[in-house]
């Protein structure tokens, strides 16, 4: 209970880093932040539609999209951050912190980047491209913010056509490499660990387990004390991955011993095809 509390605490400080960086840094000078936010600021620049309003719109295909494929758990924290954002976008007044345009773009970058990271550590998103990026990433071995950079490039060739002003546009792209940047420095999903767990509950875990896209090898160990027999499970991992792992193995076997290292390289197969 302690643990579900303390994930929508950070949810909701998540949110409002985020909103406060689109209203404070970026919306005053139109600098566009990546993925769908930055699709709902381009409709709100150039059209009567409200950006909030578009933001929650335009994620409810790209949430459905992620509870199909990751879980209803991500989603549901993915779920209540884009509505989080949504009325803090409301609340918090659009007024600019700085005058520069270079200056708030880079410090509303790196806020956006807090919140989504902060939101990828404790197992959610918030929203857009974020979980497609997930997606993609449980399937194929790319840094998260580097990829949700090459998906956002798109964005600021709209924003160069419709404004006509490349200043602009670069200002957003650096808003947007910024973010993630920072997303990387937070989440570090690419960064693999290996898991080592003893548990007498065995069968039962790797029922579980066996659901994930990651091989596992049983191992027979005995215990130099009590020389009582055991299981060790060991798995390769992402960061990304390993919340939900943990999540797993405490609801399965609470008394299981786990042992987490960062592996420094994997060769052979690293997902169960």
């Amino acid at each position: 209970m302690l643990k579900q509390i303390w994930s929508y605490v950070v949810i909701l400080f998540s949110g409002l880093v985020i909103a406060c960086g689109f209203n404070l840094f970026l919306i005053p000078h139109h600098v566009l932040s990546g993925g769908v936010s930055g699709l709902a600021m381009l409709i709100g620049y150039f059209s009567p539609f409200n950006i909030s309003v578009m933001y929650f719109v335009l994620n409810i295909p790209i949430l459905i999209a992620g509870w199909i494929k990751l879980g209803k758990r991500f989603i549901w924290l993915s779920i209540v951050s884009v509505i989080v954002v949504t009325v803090l976008l409301e609340i918090i007044p659009v007024t600019p912190v700085a005058s520069d345009m270079l200056l708030s773009s880079v410090f509303g970058g790196v806020l956006v980047g807090v919140g989504g990271g902060l939101s990828f550590r404790i197992g959610g998103s918030t929203g857009g491209f974020d979980i497609i990026g997930s997606i993609v990433t449980r399937y194929r071995d790319f840094p998260v913010g580097t990829l949700l950079v090459g998906m956002n490039t798109l964005v600021i060739l709209a924003v160069a056509y419709l404004e006509g002003d490349w200043n602009l546009a670069l200002a957003s792209m650096l808003s947007i490499y910024v973010t993630g940047k920072v997303i990387d420095l937070i989440h570090i999903s690419h960064i693999k660990v290996t898991v080592f767990i003893v548990t007498d509950r065995t069968e039962v875990l790797l029922d579980q387990l066996l659901k994930r896209p990651r091989g596992i090898t049983k191992i027979k160990t005995e215990g130099a004390f009590s020389h009582k027999e055991k299981d060790m499970l060991m798995t390769v991992t992402t960061r990304y991955e390993l919340a939900e792992l943990k999540s797993i193995i405490t609801k399965t076997d609470p008394e299981a011993f786990v042992n987490v290292v960062e592996t420094v390289a994997v060769m052979g197969q690293f997902r169960r095809s």
